[in-house]
């Protein structure tokens, strides 16, 4: 195993994916900007819903994430060339990082994806062929790279398509009422959607996707499956693409298909003019990078998504360990959060409008999130300890999951100025059922 790892193979299918990845980056960041991504979710919030423990990372401001973005998408543009690729992948990496982490209110698994490939890829010699780099300084040229370069993008790609299936397996996925509720929502003309929006056809994408998501990389890993899966992930992806309007995404994930293809077959496709020149290379050529650093944090990625296991309650309902964990387009969440602001020192109620502080669409998210519902009373603590009001705050709040019956969320006694949120373990203002619709403690 340790000699398959090391062994040198042509580096054509990296260099590939780096002309792809990069590609994709600049769409993402470019379009981010022209669809007006950029403007409703950093330039008209007051401010954002940033990852817990990152609230002091906001958005420029005035007009600066415009820059910010378009700074992104020239990254991306030479990346894509391969031109001072290092640099250019670092910082592409830092601040994508900073976008993914300084707002919540448009979460994308996608994003969380992209984040953790361009962390990998900062690593990975994808520029020693068809690049600026090697044109400029030839010494760095290379026809070949170690076997694990590969393997770890196969590796991260395995766990998301992993975790992906194990996280449908619970009732409203496999009755299809998630998957028609989903389709009755995105699909929008009107034909079409009389035949994709029903019963049958949503109990058929949820079985497919179970499927599709547990097969699509043990097929690809097999010479005699590989063409079939890459033609039913075309199909997926491509479906999802025009159905569900995930940017990159679907583009994204096909990218990947390239690490499961012979070296040879890639050469041979994309660069006929590349030799087949495979120099002495050093043995165990990148080891302490595979040791201290890949194995770690493939460990990490197994270990995160099972998190939610350890904390008390359904993370369907309470959301404790939803994001990190591969949890994609599973569920619809609809609600309401009303707060009470109290002052400590009279008793008195104090009139407090937390839509006056948030976009529409931040109303909307928070609203039924556990996380971003103590993030608003903790800006609300604040907002009022600026102008010397100790406050206590409460939430009137109800969700419903998939369409069903509104239960009450938050526990309306708890001050949640005061609450602690716990990223491991269950935070007790948040109601719990039983099998029976009654709460527990």
């Amino acid at each position: 195993m340790k000699k398959r790892l090391y062994e040198h193979i042509d580096n054509a299918p990296l260099v590939l994916f780096r002309i792809f990845f990069g590609f994709l980056l600049a769409c993402e960041t470019f379009g981010a900007i022209a669809t007006g991504w950029v403007k409703n979710n950093f330039i008209l919030p007051k401010f954002t819903f940033s990852h817990i423990g990152m609230d002091w990372l906001q958005p420029l401001p005035g007009i600066g994430m415009y820059f910010y973005f378009a700074a992104m998408g020239i990254l991306g543009i030479t990346i894509m060339l391969g031109y001072k690729y290092r640099f250019s992948m670092i910082a592409y990496t830092v601040l994508w990082a900073g976008v993914y982490f300084m707002q919540k209110t448009s979460y994308n698994n996608h994003y969380y994806l992209l984040m953790l490939v361009s962390l990998i890829m900062c690593f990975l010699p994808a520029n020693a062929y068809a690049s600026v780099d090697a044109k400029l300084n030839p010494a760095i040229k290379k026809y070949s790279m170690p076997a694990w370069c590969s393997w770890i993008m196969i590796a991260q790609v395995s766990i998301v398509y992993f975790y992906a299936t194990v996280a449908k397996f619970y009732p409203d996925w496999l009755n299809g009422n998630f998957t028609y509720n989903l389709l009755s929502q995105s699909v929008k003309p009107e034909g079409f959607k009389d035949i994709i929006a029903t019963r049958w056809f949503a109990l058929f994408i949820a079985y497919a996707g179970i499927a599709f998501d547990l097969l699509v990389v043990p097929f690809m890993l097999f010479n005699r499956t590989r063409t079939i899966a890459f033609i039913a992930s075309f199909i997926f992806h491509i479906f999802n693409s025009l159905t569900l309007q995930i940017g990159i995404f679907p583009f994204f994930a096909l990218s990947f298909a390239i690490f499961f293809y012979p070296p040879e077959t890639i050469r041979r496709i994309f660069f006929k003019k590349k030799p087949r020149v495979f120099l002495p290379a050093p043995e165990h050529e990148g080891q302490n990078i595979v040791r201290w650093f890949f194995i770690p944090y493939l460990i990490i990625q197994l270990l995160l998504p099972l998190r939610h296991h350890l904390i008390k309650g359904d993370v369907l309902w309470t959301e404790e360990g939803h994001r990190l964990s591969w949890r994609m387009m599973l569920r619809n969440r609809n609600g309401y959060t009303r707060f009470t602001v109290k002052d400590k020192a009279t008793g008195a109620i104090l009139p407090y409008d937390a839509g006056s502080e948030l976009t529409p669409k931040q109303n909307s998210v928070m609203a039924t999130r556990p996380d971003m519902i103590w993030q608003m009373a903790q800006h609300i603590k604040n907002d009022f300890a600026a102008k010397g009001t100790n406050v206590a705050v409460f939430a009137e709040s109800s969700v419903a999951i998939n369409h069903g019956p509104y239960t009450r969320f938050i526990d309306p006694e708890a001050d949640l100025a005061a609450a602690d949120w716990h990223y491991f373990s269950h935070s007790p203002w948040i109601l719990l059922y039983d099998e029976n619709g009654n709460n527990i403690r």
